[in-house]
């Protein structure tokens, strides 16, 4: 099987020099951060040391490759370790490094699939990549200290060292291969006769299940999946893709949360499809599953909708920035009725980067009317999520009258297009036990520093009743590059529910939870968003200004949404305040220290113009901030106040 491309250099005195070829991958390390080879483009040098669980003689190489790390601190060169090993898992990969100190990212090669087209055999290894050229500019031990079951207590030659100081200089490595001590890696597919992987069998019910349903005439996917010769064809930038992630486009860390949509695919698919391709594609006999998979593109999913609604129609231009649109369409319902599902049809799907909506009152605001949080949030357009159906006896109330409300996000593709989307949304028979409700967590306050590779940003929003969560949508711009929710209880205690370690903005996510998380009152959901703002995110518009919340795509936002239903609420019987929600939301992102209440110094100035001497009349328990409840009834008593004339 061809793993690396050799590639013969000239003769040179000292011998035949080769350079072996690395190709992109990525990877989770021990904490679930993602880490994308090609990423690191802009280092001198990549180093990276096999690690492998209970090695001795990795282990021992340890002192040496963190001495090395500090020792180029100062010179652009970037160390990584890789873990290829059969037995070792994320947990026990982590305790390994807690025992051992070890504060170097641990990349998790799960499925083997980056072990075995490196050609690893033993741990300890050392690779020293060029990444001008990314090719292995030297691969062996880092020094000559170790031996099996004993070491000496100083190196005398130091080859890593040496081989990085080659790199930097660019020059070549006068030895770029060296035999390595260490333990034995078990790469369970190595020798496997992978042509023997049955296409008709194996292969076409994986496409059938995890790809066709995108790769269709019609589809999302730019081809279709239609035959052999159609997956043959672009087998070779399938395994591309597989092994950099970025198909299928599901971007949640496997190892937290179980979810009803989940796309991804499993190991063993993984390991299937890449040898499969691998060993040359090959058809096998029989009948061909792709010609017989039928996936008809109909005009609308969920059937027939009771009530269609056009947005109205937009004329994109070939170039330039188009303003978010914020169209309202009047309600022709006659009564009331609960919504149980919605459904986006994009009228231009090359055109429309995302489309909100919901239902609001004739009299609600600009603010509301800009902001997409609105009074009955209904469905959330994005590509790869068209359909929204609500959990079972939920729904959303819509009043007759009033106005569906929508924003919407254009992106030019070089010629002009005119787009008329519509929304279609289906109604229950009869009341539902619940109300269907969607929030989010926002920070619209936030700002990027220039040149910062890994800025983190975050918010929460408390829960003061008992609630299910459904389902959480985690939002950026152009330099979002991960995302995480997690749940704090009251007694501080925290758990990951959802890590998106590699964010990408062409994917907008709904990712549903397989059973809603209960949460008791006071709980936190904090949101948490990493921006790369440097030169080496390859999407940044602009790597040297101060990123703000904005609308616009070159522009950022921290935007965490959630969906969730209030325990002991009812159809009849509504407890949600949308004021206190509001507040609370409020609180969520100003209190900058997570305390649970706004001191003086992280009130915004248009209240503290207005608390200059009432501050500790608000604050009733005298606890030096202001708490949600405290904000919530001053802000009652100035809507009191204003209904008043006051």
């Amino acid at each position: 099987m061809l793993r690396f491309i050799t590639t013969l250099c000239a003769l040179l005195v000292g011998g035949l020099c080769y350079a072996e070829r690395i190709e992109n991958f990525v990877l989770l390390d021990q904490h679930g951060a993602a880490h994308n080879l090609y990423y690191h483009k802009d280092k001198a040098a990549i180093v990276i040391m096999i690690q492998g669980n209970g090695c001795p003689i990795v282990r021992n190489a340890l002192t040496d490759y963190k001495a090395l790390r500090d020792s180029h601190a100062d010179d652009n060169v970037h160390f990584l370790m890789l873990n290829s090993n059969l037995q070792d898992q994320r947990k026990s990969i982590l305790a390994e490094a807690q025992r051992f100190a070890i504060d170097i990212p641990i990349l998790h090669d799960e499925t083997q699939l980056v072990g075995e087209a490196l050609g690893l055999v033993r741990t300890a290894e050392v690779l020293v990549i060029d990444p001008n050229t990314w090719t292995i500019a030297y691969r062996g031990p880092i020094n000559d200290r170790q031996v099996y079951e004993r070491q000496k207590s100083q190196a005398a030659d130091h080859y890593v060292a040496d081989a990085i100081a080659s790199v930097l200089a660019g020059e070549q490595v006068s030895v770029p291969k060296r035999d390595t001590l260490g333990c034995l890696i078990n790469i369970a597919q190595s020798n496997a006769d992978h042509s023997q992987i049955s296409y008709a069998d194996t292969i076409a019910p994986i496409l059938s299940e995890k790809c066709v349903v995108c790769h269709t005439e019609g589809g999302l996917g730019p081809w279709a999946m239609s035959s052999y010769a159609m997956v043959r064809g672009f087998a070779p930038m399938m395994r591309e893709v597989i092994r950099t992630k970025r198909m299928p486009p599901w971007h949640a860390d496997p190892h937290i949360g179980k979810w009803r949509n989940d796309k991804s695919l499993s190991i063993e698919q993984t390991q299937a499809l890449v040898h499969w391709i691998e060993a040359g594609a090959p058809r096998g006999s029989g009948a061909d599953p792709l010609e017989n998979v039928a996936v008809t593109q109909v005009e609308w999913p969920l059937g027939e909708p009771d009530l269609i609604v056009d947005i109205p129609a937009y004329t994109i231009p070939a170039s330039g920035a188009v303003e978010y649109k914020f169209p309202r369409v009047a309600n022709p319902l006659q009564q009331g009725a609960w919504v149980k599902a919605a459904t986006v049809i994009p009228g231009n799907r090359e055109v429309v980067h995302h489309i909100l909506a919901g239902s609001v009152d004739a009299d609600s605001g600009q603010a509301e009317r800009d902001s997409g949080v609105f009074d009955n949030y209904l469905i959330g357009y994005a590509p790869g999520s068209e359909s929204n159906l609500f959990p079972d006896d939920t729904g959303v109330y819509i009043a007759p009258g009033g106005e569906f409300a929508f924003q919407l996000h254009y992106t030019p593709i070089g010629r002009e297009i005119v787009d008329a989307s519509r929304i279609g949304l289906y109604f229950h028979d009869s009341s539902p036990s619940n109300f269907y409700r969607q929030s989010v967590v926002i920070d619209p306050t936030i700002e990027i520093p220039p040149n910062s590779p890994r800025h983190a940003e975050r918010a929460y929003f408390t829960f003061d009743q008992p609630a299910l969560l459904h389902d959480l949508i985690p939002h950026a711009h152009y330099r979002g590059v991960a995302s995480q929710f997690e749940l704090q209880d009251a007694a501080g205690r925290s758990t990951v529910l959802l890590s998106v370690p590699n964010y990408d903005f062409n994917w907008q996510r709904t990712y549903t939870f397989d059973e809603p998380v209960a949460i008791a009152p006071g709980s936190k959901l904090i949101h948490t968003t990493w921006y790369d703002n440097s030169a080496a995110n390859p999407g940044n518009p602009n790597p040297e200004r101060a990123v703000p919340w904005g609308l616009q795509s070159w522009d950022e936002m921290l935007y965490g949404a959630f969906s969730y239903t209030l325990v002991g609420e009812t159809s009849d019987a509504p407890i949600l305040d949308k004021t206190l929600v509001q507040t609370t939301r409020m609180v969520g992102f100003m209190d900058e220290n997570m305390d649970g209440k706004l001191s003086w110094q992280e009130l915004p100035r248009t209240i503290k113009r207005r608390l200059v001497q009432g501050f500790r009349m608000v604050d009733s328990n005298a606890d030096g901030g202001l708490d949600i409840q405290e904000l919530y009834r001053l802000s009652q008593r100035a809507k009191d106040s204003d209904a008043g004339g006051g």
